[in-house]
C-alpha cells in the first residue's frame, strides 16, 4: 500500500461531503437559500420548510449518498490497494465532517444526519437500516426531526457493537468513528435539546418563521 492512499482518500471523501446539496439544489431549483430561512440549517428538513417537498428528498438522497459512497468504494475496491477498515473509518469521518464544515461553502455546514446514515449504510447495510428505522419510528410518533436524530445517534454505536457476529465484525477504528459521528451529531442539535426541552421545537411538517 502506497502510505498516501489513505489520505488521498481521506481528502476526496471529505471534498465530496463539501458539496451542501440543500444549496446546490435550492438554486436549481429556484428556490431560497436555506440558511436564510427556518432554522436557516442546510439540510432536507429545512429545505422541505421552503414548501417544496421535491427539493427536499432530492436533497435527503444526495446528502445521503455523498456519506454512503466513499464508504461503499473503500469496502468494495480498497483492499487491493490496502485500504482496510482504518482507512473507511477514516472516509467515513472525511465525508461526515465535510457536510458540517464544507470547504466550499465558508465551513457553514448542516448537522448532518443524512450523510451519517449514508456512511452507516455504506459500512453494512443492516447497520444503516436499523438506525434509519430507529429514526422514523421517532418521527412518525413524535413528529420532531431531532429528537428522532438524536435518539438514532445514540443507538448507532449500540447496533455496531451488538451487530458484532450477526452481520458484520467489530472494528475499534469503524466503532470510533460511529461514536465520535454520534457525539458530533448530538452537538449539533444541542439548541434542538433546548427547544425540545422548552415545548417549542417545530414539528416536521410545520413551517419555521
Amino acid at each position: 500500500m502506497e502510505p498516501y492512499y489513505p489520505a488521498l482518500a481521506t481528502v476526496a471523501a471529505y471534498l465530496l461531503g463539501s458539496l451542501s446539496f440543500a444549496v446546490i439544489v435550492s438554486r436549481v431549483m429556484g428556490l431560497n437559500d436555506p440558511r436564510t430561512y427556518g432554522s436557516k440549517n442546510p439540510g432536507a428538513t429545512n429545505v422541505l420548510r421552503s414548501g417544496s417537498k421535491e427539493a427536499a428528498v432530492v436533497t435527503l438522497l444526495l446528502d445521503g449518498a455523498k456519506g454512503w459512497l466513499p464508504v461503499a468504494l473503500v469496502q468494495w475496491y480498497g483492499k487491493p490497494y490496502g485500504l482496510e477498515d482504518g482507512t473507511v473509518a477514516l472516509v467515513a469521518m472525511g465525508a461526515f465532517l465535510g457536510h458540517l464544515y464544507p470547504v466550499f461553502f465558508r465551513f457553514e455546514g448542516g448537522k448532518g444526519v443524512a450523510t451519517a446514515a449514508g456512511v452507516l449504510l455504506g459500512i453494512h447495510w443492516g447497520l444503516g437500516l436499523a438506525t434509519l428505522l430507529t429514526w422514523i419510528l421517532i418521527a412518525v410518533f413524535f413528529r420532531y426531526s431531532s429528537l428522532a436524530a438524536l435518539v438514532a445517534a445514540v443507538f448507532a454505536p449500540v447496533y455496531y457493537i451488538f451487530g458484532d457476529g450477526l452481520a458484520w465484525y467489530l472494528d475499534g477504528a469503524v466503532l470510533f468513528a460511529i461514536g465520535l459521528m454520534s457525539l458530533l451529531l448530538i452537538y449539533r442539535h444541542a439548541e434542538n435539546i433546548g427547544r425540545l426541552a422548552r415545548g417549542t421545537e417545530t414539528r416536521l411538517g410545520q413551517k419555521k418563521a
